[in-house]
């Protein structure tokens, strides 16, 4: 993971869903993937990220 790029906002973001996502009965490393994987799509979407550009899902 790439944590290191990531803003504090994104950063505080990770935790958040980190820790709501232990708190609903994930184990560590689930919650760990969960908030990884939910704060690199919203940068995706919000064009934060080197490689392709914001697209949206609606």
């Amino acid at each position: 993971m790439a944590q290191t790029q990531w803003s504090n906002k994104r950063k505080r973001q990770y935790e958040h869903i980190k820790e709501s996502a232990e708190e609903r009965g994930e184990n560590e490393d689930r919650a760990k993937e969960i908030a990884a994987r939910t704060v690199n799509k919203t940068r995706a979407e919000h064009g934060e990220t080197a490689g392709r550009k914001s697209h949206s899902r609606r």
